[in-house]
Order: structure tokens, then C-alpha cells, then sequence
């Protein structure tokens, strides 16, 4: 069984099928897809996966990634592009919200439920401030608590959770909220072309939102659905915005809009060596710089291509 709508359609099982019954979260076009490539390993930046990766590449041009973060992963976007862009998120929010939303809770106001998606896409790539957003929309944090709930039910939004364990008492325990459209975030905050959204304020946000629903999506895409992605950061600001975890290793990532990697990009890295009983292992820094080259160690600078 399969379907756009998950909620009617798991509710009209009657059975629980549980052991029977495999759940996929099917998100928008990955990179690979939108460009017909057949690749569909969840991304870990290791020399094995970059040997596999390498032999399935596309060019991604400077302007095709902006183009891409602008206008989104929704499959009719993707594969008509002459598809208007505002008449199709304008449609997409009203159905949602009169369909999906009522499905999962009573929304009295919807205005209000609109205004909060729009706080919500406001705050993608940032840490979590769920009283900040129900101030901006007037409403109280419980309610903002159960919108939200909604919307991460619904998977427009995802929250990457911090990397903590009993020795890491330091570090922030918010999770930071990503929008897992970067189109639809677009909409919602009216950056309404390609060229203003990449050299406006948020252009770094929106491009590290794309990269993270990128790495989501490899592993949705494998029927991952308990996914080892976290981030660090502790009470001294010290970022790292990415860690995989994955047998035990930590697999660090940066997240840099530029073109022009540098080693001081990658220094947070250390942060996780002096975290006793961590084993760190090859990161590297997704960036605009159009090749794979290492950068430091094992760690290397990775283009779009290689996502």
C-alpha cells in the first residue's frame, strides 16, 4: 500500500500488522533522482562511500544548486519546469492545511496555523525556540508545541537532535529545526527568486537545510527511519553542525554556502576528541567548491555532486 496522505490511509487499517507491514518515508526528489541518477546509499563521508559515490556523479552547477534550493524537491516542480512556482506552494499550503492538518487535529484558526508555518520556515537551520514562535504568532507554547508536533508528523519539518551522552554535560540539549523543503521555506518567507534567496540574510540557513534534508532523504530513501544524525554544540558556542553516528563512530560534518573550503573550517572537529570514550572518524565540509579533494587528514572538502 502506498499514498501521498499517510494519516486516512493508516487509519482506515483495521489491523495493527505489526511485524507484517514495512513503513518508507517518501520525502521530495533527492539530488540523485532529480538528475536520473540510480545511487541510493545513505550518505557517510568515508573513502568506501566516496569510491561508490564517484562512479555516480552529475555536474551541478553554481546556479542549478540555487535554482534547485529555491524551487524545491515537490516531484511536479522537478519535472515541469514550467510549472508556476507561487501558484504551486500557494495550492500545496491550503491543501495541507485543510486536509492533512485536519486529519491530525482540530485547527480552529487556520490563520493563525498559516502564520505559524511561516514563524516555522522563519527559523529553519536555527536552534528550537518554541516560545519565540508561539509569541510571533500570538498563541500559547503548548499549542505552538502541538503545531509543531504536526508538522513533523506530517514531514515538512525535522528536528536534527543534539549529540549528548553522560560526559558531554556541556552541551545544548535543543534541537535545531530544519524545513525539509527548502522551497516550500521559500515560499512561506517570500524569497521569491533564485538570485535574492542566495544573496539575501538566510542564504547561509536555506543552504544548510538543503544539505541536512539531503543526507535525511539517503537515508529515508533506505528505510532508515531511526536516523543517526545528530549536531554539537555546547555552552561555549562550539558548533559542529552534522555528526553521523554509525558503529559506534561519529562521522563530522560543516556546512559552509561558499566555495572556498579552508582548513579553520573543520577546527570544531577536535571538540570530539576530547570527549573520552568518542571515536572520531573522517568528516569533511559540504560546500559549493566543485571537486573532492581532502582538505585535512581524512577529512575532505565535498561537493553537491557527492550527497
Amino acid at each position: 500500500m502506498c499514498g501521498f496522505q499517510q494519516f486516512k490511509m493508516m487509519k482506515g487499517v483495521s489491523e495493527s500488522l505489526a511485524g507484517r507491514i514495512g513503513l518508507v518515508t517518501l520525502l521530495g526528489f533527492s539530488l540523485p533522482e532529480s538528475h536520473g541518477i540510480s545511487f541510493d546509499v545513505p550518505f557517510l563521508p568515508t573513502e568506501e562511500y566516496f569510491s561508490q559515490r564517484k562512479l555516480h556523479t552529475a555536474d551541478i552547477s553554481y546556479d542549478e544548486v540555487w535554482n534547485t534550493i529555491h524551487r524545491g524537491s515537490m516531484p511536479e516542480l522537478q519535472e515541469n519546469p514550467d510549472f508556476n512556482w507561487q501558484m504551486f506552494y500557494a495550492a500545496y499550503v491550503r491543501t495541507y492545511i485543510d486536509r492533512d492538518v485536519r486529519e491530525l487535529s482540530e485547527i480552529g484558526d487556520t490563520v493563525k496555523f498559516t502564520k505559524f508555518m511561516v514563524a516555522a520556515a522563519a527559523s529553519t537551520g536555527q536552534l528550537l525556540n518554541l516560545s519565540s514562535l508561539a509569541r510571533d504568532v500570538g498563541i500559547s507554547q503548548p499549542t505552538a508545541e502541538r503545531w509543531l508536533s504536526i508538522l513533523v508528523a506530517s514531514n515538512l519539518v525535522y528536528l536534527l537532535q543534539p549529540y549528548s551522552n553522560n560526559i558531554t554535560k556541556r552541551a545544548i540539549k535543543t534541537p535545531k529545526l530544519y524545513f525539509l523543503d527548502t522551497g516550500l521555506a521559500a515560499y512561506l518567507t517570500r524569497w521569491n527568486t533564485p538570485d535574492v534567496l542566495k544573496n539575501g540574510a538566510m542564504a547561509g540557513v536555506f543552504f544548510e537545510s538543503f544539505v541536512v534534508s539531503e543526507i535525511v532523504k539517503s537515508y529515508y530513501n533506505q528505510g532508515v527511519l531511526d536516523l543517526p544524525l545528530y549536531f554539537y554544540r555546547d555552552k561555549d558556542m562550539n558548533e559542529i553542525d552534522l555528526l553521523i553516528e554509525e558503529n559506534g563512530t561519529l562521522y563530522p560534518i560543516e556546512i559552509k554556502k561558499h566555495a572556498d573550503p579552508q582548513k579553520k573550517d573543520m577546527d570544531a572537529f577536535n571538540l570530539l576528541d576530547r570527549i573520552p570514550g568518542v571515536k572520531r572518524g573522517s568528516g569533511g565540509v559540504v560546500c559549493l567548491y566543485d571537486k573532492l579533494i581532502t582538505l585535512r587528514g581524512a577529512d575532505k572538502v565535498i561537493p553537491m555532486n557527492f550527497l
